[in-house]
């Protein structure tokens, strides 16, 4: 059995990809292109394989690491076939011409928007509010980063959590999956920040921790 598939082979499929190998994970890579997967794949090594999408998923957890549009689409591809899985959904559903609105509508959120494409599934938000590099880095500044995690299943939630703090992170459980809508609204101020030429030195590599 395989502990992680990541269904993606981008800058996030990467960065957790990264994480779940520094943590001795199995991983699947899936992706439109087989290529694309296979040259992550071998980035990662170890236990990772690889395929195109419409494999079977074989990880306990599954990790959409899409933007918006496509993980919906991929949740509706796979749809009862993810039932009793745990499923990570990470976008931030953010215009990004202007970087200063979220494409769904009040009231919801990307990952309950994914959530009602997958009954069968524990869907979980995590992962939306670190950026790729420094995801891939596991810090910012020498400072472990913090993975806000929500999701309706407890059970979710601490495996999530669990994967996160095996990956060097450490897991922040905020309750249930309507807090997705917190999540990705902190996160628009967050990318609205890295788009905003006055602080020119974000550029992509800042993080959203709690300083305790």
């Amino acid at each position: 059995m395989t502990d992680i598939t990541i269904i993606g082979s981008g800058n996030m499929a990467r960065a957790i990809g990264l994480r779940a190998a520094a943590a001795g994970e199995s991983i699947q890579i899936l992706d439109r292109s087989p290529d694309n997967a296979a040259r992550l794949a071998a980035e990662l090594g170890g236990d990772t394989t690889s395929g195109s999408l419409g494999d079977v998923t074989e990880g306990d957890i599954v990790v959409l690491a899409l933007y918006f549009e496509p993980a919906k689409e991929v949740a509706a591809h796979y749809g009862d076939t993810l039932s009793g899985k745990t499923v990570v959904e990470i976008s931030n559903p953010v215009n990004m011409e202007t970087g200063d609105s979220l494409l769904v509508e009040p009231g919801t959120s990307a990952a309950e928007e994914v959530a009602r494409l997958l009954p069968g599934a524990r869907v979980v938000k995590a992962f939306n509010t670190t950026f790729a590099g420094p995801l891939a880095e596991g810090s910012v500044g020498g400072r472990q980063l913090d993975v806000f995690i929500a999701s309706d299943s407890e059970q979710a939630r601490n495996e999530v959590a669990s994967f996160a703090a095996k990956a060097g992170l450490r897991p922040l459980q905020v309750g249930a999956l309507r807090h997705a809508r917190e999540l990705e609204g902190i996160q628009l101020l967050m990318i609205g920040l890295q788009m905003n030429p006055a602080y020119e030195s974000f550029n992509w590599q800042t993080a959203l921790n709690v300083i305790d």
